[in-house]
């Protein structure tokens, strides 16, 4: 493994949206399984179409830092940041690891990275956020051990 983080190129783009779409395809189908299929059909009509966008949106945004894992010059990984200086506070916004190199220990490194960037800026806190459904089990489980403290939080919707 010869993983480098280096500040994103547009030349990573499409790399970047389908190593995403293919990360994150468990994950909307265990949605899709947990909220039933009319609802997440409402909530989510095409949620390839969605990610990508916001995928493009983070990569394009030059207030949103970002950053790209490299296997060998190959993105396998990316992790974009959202800033609220006014309260001294950044975001882990976005990050994705390829299916095939899930489990080398990428998205903690590219969370790390994040994290200390944001010291190196003075802010003083970093939040990031996921789901409660059983395909970000993983995910949660990865910011329990980078040290992130779940705070309570509820989503709800109704039909109407």
């Amino acid at each position: 493994m010869n993983i480098r983080i280096e500040t994103y190129e547009p030349a990573h783009l499409e790399a970047i949206v389908r190593l995403a779409i293919r990360a994150w395809e468990p994950v909307f189908e265990s949605i899709e399984k947990e909220m039933g299929p009319e609802k997440y059909q409402q909530y989510y009509p095409d949620w390839r179409a969605s990610q990508t966008e916001s995928v493009e949106m983070v990569c394009g945004n030059e207030n949103m830092p970002t950053w790209t894992a490299l296997d060998d010059g190959i993105p396998v990984g990316f992790v974009g940041l959202k800033l609220h200086t006014d309260e001294k506070m950044g975001e882990i916004y976005i990050v994705g690891v390829d299916p095939d190199a899930q489990g080398r220990g990428i998205a903690r490194a590219l969370i790390e990275f994040g994290v200390d960037w944001m010291k190196k800026q003075g802010l003083k806190m970093c939040i990031i956020q996921t789901g409660m459904d059983s395909g970000h089990a993983p995910a949660r489980a990865t910011y329990e051990k980078l040290g992130f403290d779940m705070w309570p939080a509820a989503q709800f919707y109704k039909e109407i």
